[in-house]
């Protein structure tokens, strides 16, 4: 039977320790889907046309090395304000969320746009400042040199690019579960997701 859990928010709220933590308690299969647009990026800063990379993405392409990276992160920001990068994307996204035995599905505008029907929609956000703190200590830890100050003022941008591009902006669905984590701990917020999915209809 399938199951769609359709997780939203911006970057580095914790959506993806989130989705993956749902999938795992369900049982069901997950698809982080910022992945099809850093591996669309990560094509497009190799000279690559955006929309021939969306075109011909494979799902191998999930597994090329540096999509975790920043700057994987930025080129994808910057292809997803692409419309026609969007559309070549939307079935690859929508057949994985009606795929057999359920699934999660995270992004920017799964429950807006990929999969607006999903009987289970979550929007999960922080503070700016709260995402940026977290944002740098994982750059740090990983080696990078940064400042405070340059994440913050990254993360900003980005929410920017991705709440005010015209094609399927960043937002939260009407009927979506929004879940601060602002002031959580991992296990509370996966608490908190688990409940409202459940509530929604999905067995355990």
């Amino acid at each position: 039977m399938a199951f769609t859990v359709a997780i939203d928010g911006p970057a580095a709220a914790g959506k993806g320790t989130i989705s993956r933590a749902v999938a795992e308690h369900f049982g069901f299969a997950h698809l982080d889907t910022g992945l099809l647009y850093r591996a669309v990026g990560a094509k497009v800063t190799q000279g690559v046309d955006p929309l021939e990379a969306a075109e011909a993405l494979k799902a191998e392409d999930l597994n090329a090395e540096g999509l975790r990276t920043q700057a994987a992160a930025e080129a994808a920001s910057r292809v997803a304000a692409n419309p026609q990068v969007r559309a070549a994307l939307v079935d690859f996204q929508r057949a994985f969320a009606t795929r057999a035995g359920g699934a999660v599905l995270d992004g920017r505008d799964i429950g807006t746009v990929i999969c607006p029907e999903a009987p289970a929609k979550l929007f999960v956000t922080a503070s700016p400042e709260v995402r940026a703190e977290r944002r740098y200590l994982e750059l740090t830890e990983g080696g990078h040199e940064v400042t405070r100050a340059e994440v913050l003022e990254d993360v900003k941008a980005r929410d920017a690019r991705d709440s005010e591009r015209v094609t399927a902006p960043l937002k939260p669905a009407d009927d979506a579960v929004v879940i601060d984590t602002s002031e959580m701990s991992i296990e509370e917020a996966v608490a908190a997701a688990i409940g409202a999915v459940q509530a929604r209809g999905a067995a355990t």
